[in-house]
């Protein structure tokens, strides 16, 4: 009768978990949500049929038999990358090409793609950042990552890949002080807004879904690129409207707080689209892509 193993992104999860005794900061190795640990961890625990961590408040604690999984889990997870390092050692290095956007690059895969790394040491990721659309794209890639379905070359299979919407963010340090909390949007209008060029409408598209397309707000203040942005709001010069999906490490390390999330604004789904004659590689990335959004569901 064949084993059932269990998951190995779930193994990986409790491995990290447990060396750090915190979800959180195992959250933080391996560049997922603390929502998407405690997930894993959860259905490991499922699939073994034994509670592996006692929660206690803002801590867990290893049972018996979390201290006795974890002992050879860890050992496990080390000869496998041993045995991968000693084959790759060998190997050509091969490479798959990744066009995206400058602030998708920096708020969101160059901070998960050690995970790539690791789960596939012989491939090495060229990210390729650029605003222009994939049809109009000066560097040939095998992956291209953008919102919405226009710009893409005919030839390009495009597939639908992560949601995303609009959130109001600021520095905890900007929004909790005296006369500058904002509990309902009209509270905005003591607070300088922060947006990007390349979405010049967002703003202006949430307040009118708010009920306040009037409001007057302290000043507005627009960058360049979405990173620029969130980067001025966690120094503290107004408050940001930007998409969820750039914000998860910035919100997990309380950099910049969620302001009315009641209030989202919906914004274009993101497509990735692999480029003919891309090599096996390029199909390995859109795996993990799609690995990491089944990990990191919407909050």
């Amino acid at each position: 009768m064949t084993l059932r193993l269990p998951p190995l992104n779930a193994v990986r999860a409790f491995v990290a978990a447990a060396r750090h005794q915190s979800f959180t900061r195992a959250a933080a190795e391996l560049h997922v949500t603390h929502g998407a640990v405690s997930r894993q961890v959860k259905s490991l625990e499922a699939h073994l049929g034994v509670a592996l961590f006692e929660r206690r408040i803002r801590q867990v604690v290893l049972t018996a038999e979390g201290q006795a999984f974890y002992a050879q889990a860890d050992a496990g997870l080390a000869q496998i990358g041993a045995a991968a390092r000693a084959l790759t050692a060998r190997a050509p290095v091969r490479a798959v090409r990744i066009n995206v956007r400058p602030s998708f690059a920096v708020r969101w895969l160059i901070p998960r793609l050690p995970d790539f790394v690791a789960q596939h040491p012989g491939i090495a990721p060229e990210v390729i950042t650029s605003t222009a659309a994939p049809a109009r794209a000066s560097d040939g890639f095998d992956v291209a990552i953008r919102r919405g379905l226009q710009g893409w070359p005919p030839a390009l299979q495009v597939r639908p890949w992560l949601e995303d919407e609009a959130l109001v963010v600021g520095a905890p340090a900007l929004v909790e002080g005296a006369g500058r909390h904002v509990a309902s949007p009209r509270d905005l209008a003591a607070h300088v807004l922060l947006g990007a060029r390349s979405r010049k409408g967002d703003w202006d598209d949430w307040l009118r879904q708010a009920g306040v397309a009037r409001l007057r707000p302290a000043g507005r203040l627009a960058l360049d690129h979405l990173h620029l942005v969130l980067q001025a709001a966690v120094d503290g010069l107004g408050v940001a409207m930007a998409p969820r999906s750039l914000l998860a490490r910035d919100l997990a390390q309380r950099r910049l707080v969620p302001l009315l999330p009641l209030h989202r604004l919906a914004l274009e789904r993101y497509y990735y689209g692999v480029a003919p004659g891309a090599p096996p590689e390029a199909q390995l990335f859109v795996q993990w892509l799609e690995d990491v959004r089944s990990a990191e569901p919407p909050a």
